[in-house]
């Protein structure tokens, strides 16, 4: 199985992404027009298997392309996991030209922390962090 890394926002499976999103637990009946605004206001990247052109994974990159990034919304779909995809992925992003200046990159996980740990990534001490969260009723589907 061979599989393509691609930036091309207009290569991503908004059916493929949203279907996945919206049953994920960080963002369970996340609407598909908010699906379709984080995509076009993000750095994209999905895995295609080359195959059958199906898309098979995502991530998106919130950024200002100088000094922040957060990582968000990766997945693999279960029939292609334990392949290195999100690594791929993961690498892709990082490795991007417009990125090679960020001072801070960010994500949350619940589950992953081994595979962003290869990348450097560590557990940051929560005190100097601050969240505001708006009701999940403006953002998922009613």
């Amino acid at each position: 199985m061979s599989i393509e890394i691609s930036f091309d926002p207009d290569r991503m499976r908004i059916d493929v992404i949203h279907g996945f999103l919206r049953e994920s637990y960080w963002s369970p009946g996340i609407r598909r027009d908010v699906v379709e605004c984080a995509i076009a206001n993000s750095l994209v990247v999905g895995a295609f298997d080359t195959a059958t052109g199906d898309q098979v994974g995502f991530a998106r990159v919130v950024t200002d392309y100088a000094s922040f990034a957060w990582i968000c919304d990766v997945f693999v779909i279960p029939s292609h996991r334990g392949r290195g995809i999100a690594k791929r992925m993961l690498a892709a992003l990082i490795d991007h030209e417009r990125m090679r200046t960020l001072r801070r990159w960010c994500l949350a996980t619940k589950d992953a922390h081994g595979l962003y740990e290869q990348f450097g990534f560590k557990a940051v001490r929560a005190k100097r962090w601050m969240e505001k969260r708006l009701p999940a009723t403006a953002w998922q589907q009613a």
